[in-house]
C-alpha cells in the first residue's frame, strides 16, 4: 500500500477526481491503481471561496512490486509505503480477583472494555448516574439551576466528554486508536469519523454510543455500578487488596488487586485524598479564560469566503494561537461550530463553562474557549494549588452572579473595559441564564490583560474576527487536569502496587481519543501482569 497525504481534490469530487489527483501527484496512469480509500478530508481554506479539500489517500497498485519505483518517481514527496493497521484486541487471560475501574469516562470506558475483552470481567465504580438519568439532571440544571453534585456535565457515565461535542483528535492512526474508532462506530457513532480530519460524534449521539459500549462490557462479564463513590484505597505491604466506596449511604469494601483510576479532571476530592495518603503527584499547567461566541454564519463566511451551504460544506471551525512577549500563550480550545456554551460546574456554589455541539452542528452560534496559559508559577507549587486557583475563579463568578447564571460581556465592552448593558446581534446560548458582568471582575488581572493582548493579535491575523457584538461567557477553567499523578513505566503508582492512574484526570491525556487510548494502555499493563 502507498499513503499519499495532502492531496488536493475539488470540492465536488467523485471517484474519478480522486484517482486523477493521485495520478497527478504520483506520475502514474489510472489503470495502475487497484483500489483506494480516502481519509482526513479537510476543506482547503487558504483560498476563498473554498474550491477544494486536502485529503489523505491510501491506495494499492495492481502490481505491488511497482511500489518502490512509483514512490521514487512521485511528484508528491509526502508519499510513503504504508501498512494498514488492524485494531488492537487483547489476549485472553484469567484472574481469581476481578480488576476494578474507577470512573466511566473515555479512559474508564475503554479500560473496562479492553479488560472485558480479555476475559477479566472488570467491575466499574462510577460515582454518577447512567447517561440517560444524567441527561435528565443536566436538563433540570439548564431549566432552573438545580445542581446535582454527583450527576452533571462533569460526573456520570461518559465523563465530561459525553456532553462536550465528542471531538476526536486522532492524529497518526495506530492499532489502539483504530480500535477506539472502530468500537465507536460499532456502538452507533457515524461512520464519517473514520474519514474526516477533524471527526466528531456530537453530544446528541454520544449518550447512545456510550450506553452501547457499556452494554457490550456487561455482555462480556463486566459490571458497572452507578452511584458508587470511591473513598479509600486499602493496602498491605504497599500492595492493593481492596477498595472502599459509598453507595446509597452504605460503606462497601470491594476486594481488588488491580485498580485503574480514570476519575477525570474534576474529581477534586479524589486528588485531595491521594495527596493525603502520599501518592506522588505534582501541579501542572492548564488554560483559563472565557468562551467566545460569534454567529455561525459569520464564521462560515470568514473561514470559507462564502455561505457554507452554497459550497456544500459543514459548519466552519477555526484554531488561533499567539505567543505574547512575556512568554504567555493565548489560544483557542475545543471549538464548537453551531454549538452552545454549557454549565460545567462539578461543585456547588461555583460556575464553570464548556462548549458542546450536536452532530449536525446546526446551532446559530459558534463558540470556542479563548484561554491563557497558566503554570505553577502563577498559583504555587503545592500539588493542589492549581485546584485552589480554579476554585477561586469559579466561586468568584458564582458570587458575582448570585446563582448559576454565568457572567457575560460583549467583546467591544471587554476591549473597552466597561460593563455591557444589552445584547447586540449575538445572543447567549448558556443555560440556565446569564448576567452582565466585567470579565476583569471574574478573572485575575493578568489573565484579563493577556486575553486582550492575545485578541488584538488574532484580530490582525484573522481579519473580521473582531465583531463588537461577539459575546464572552466566563469562566472556562477545566480545560485539563491541574495535577499529574506520577506513575512508572508499567503505569502503576510507586509505593502503591496495583494502582494505575489513568487518562486526563491523572494528567496523561487531553481529549476523548487520547484518554481512551491511555485507558487501553493501562488495561494492557494490567492484562500483562495477570
Amino acid at each position: 500500500m502507498i499513503r499519499l497525504i495532502r492531496v488536493h481534490i475539488p470540492i465536488d469530487y467523485d471517484g474519478d477526481a480522486i484517482i486523477a489527483a493521485v495520478c497527478r501527484d504520483m506520475r502514474i496512469t489510472p489503470d495502475a491503481i487497484g483500489s483506494y480509500e480516502i481519509s482526513e478530508l479537510e476543506p482547503l481554506t487558504k483560498s476563498k471561496p473554498v474550491t477544494g479539500y486536502t485529503a489523505t489517500v491510501t491506495f494499492r497498485l495492481k502490481d505491488c512490486g511497482d511500489e518502490p519505483r512509483v514512490l521514487h518517481h512521485s511528484a508528491n514527496k509526502r508519499a510513503m509505503q504504508y501498512d494498514i493497521p488492524t485494531p488492537y484486541m487483547p489476549p485472553i487471560r484469567s484472574s481469581r480477583v476481578r480488576p476494578v475501574v474507577v470512573g466511566f469516562g473515555p479512559a474508564g470506558i475503554f479500560a473496562a472494555l479492553t479488560l472485558a475483552q480479555a476475559g477479566l470481567c472488570p467491575i466499574v465504580l462510577e460515582r454518577g448516574k447512567c447517561v440517560d438519568e444524567r441527561r435528565s439532571d443536566i436538563d433540570i440544571f439548564n431549566r432552573d439551576g438545580t445542581f446535582n453534585g454527583e450527576s452533571n456535565i462533569q460526573f456520570g457515565e461518559g465523563g465530561a466528554g459525553a456532553f462536550s461535542d465528542g471531538k476526536l483528535k486522532v492524529g497518526a492512526i495506530d492499532p489502539v486508536k483504530l480500535k477506539i474508532l472502530t468500537e465507536f462506530v460499532e456502538a452507533g457513532a457515524p461512520e464519517s469519523i473514520m474519514l474526516l480530519a477533524k471527526p466528531h460524534i456530537g453530544s446528541d449521539k454520544l449518550p447512545t454510543v456510550v450506553s452501547n459500549i457499556r452494554k457490550k462490557i456487561v455482555s462480556l462479564g463486566g459490571n458497572v455500578i452507578f452511584g458508587a463513590k470511591f473513598t479509600k484505597i486499602l493496602t498491605k505491604d504497599v500492595k492493593l487488596y481492596a477498595l472502599e466506596y459509598e453507595k446509597d449511604g452504605e460503606r462497601v469494601v470491594l476486594p481488588c488487586e488491580k485498580a485503574i483510576f480514570a476519575t477525570g479532571h474534576s474529581a477534586r476530592d479524589t486528588f485531595e485524598y491521594f495527596h493525603s495518603i502520599g501518592v506522588p503527584m505534582r501541579s501542572k499547567g492548564f488554560g483559563v479564560g472565557v468562551r467566545i461566541e460569534h454567529p455561525q454564519e459569520y464564521i462560515d463566511r470568514l473561514i470559507y469566503g462564502a455561505d457554507r451551504k452554497s459550497l456544500g460544506l459543514n459548519a466552519a471551525d477555526y484554531k488561533l494561537v499567539t505567543h505574547l512577549p512575556d512568554g504567555r500563550t493565548v489560544y483557542t480550545f475545543c471549538m464548537c461550530p453551531g454549538g452552545t456554551v454549557v454549565g460545567a460546574a462539578g461543585e456547588s456554589g461555583m460556575i464553570c463553562t464548556n462548549g458542546m455541539s450536536e452532530y449536525a452542528r446546526d446551532g446559530c452560534n459558534a463558540n470556542t474557549a479563548m484561554l491563557v496559559s497558566v503554570t505553577p508559577k502563577d498559583f504555587g507549587g503545592d500539588p493542589l494549588a492549581g485546584i485552589a486557583f480554579q476554585r477561586r475563579i469559579e466561586s468568584r463568578a458564582y458570587a458575582i452572579s448570585g446563582s448559576y447564571r454565568a457572567p457575560v460581556q460583549r467583546l467591544e465592552d471587554f476591549i473597552g473595559g466597561k460593563c455591557s448593558r444589552s445584547f447586540g446581534d449575538v445572543k447567549p446560548t448558556y443555560l440556565p441564564g446569564t448576567v452582565f458582568a466585567q470579565m476583569d471582575n471574574v478573572l485575575p488581572e493578568f489573565i484579563s490583560d493577556a486575553l486582550r493582548a492575545g485578541l488584538y493579535d488574532m484580530f490582525d491575523w484573522l481579519k473580521g474576527y473582531y465583531l463588537p457584538d461577539a459575546l464572552l461567557t466566563a469562566p472556562e477553567t477545566r480545560t485539563t487536569s491541574p495535577v499529574l499523578i506520577e506513575r512508572g513505566e508499567n503505569y502503576e503508582i510507586g509505593g502503591f502496587s496495583g494502582v494505575y492512574p489513568c487518562g486526563e484526570g491523572a494528567g496523561y491525556a487531553g481529549g476523548i481519543v487520547s484518554s481512551a487510548a491511555d485507558g487501553v494502555k493501562c488495561a494492557i499493563s494490567v492484562i500483562e501482569m495477570v
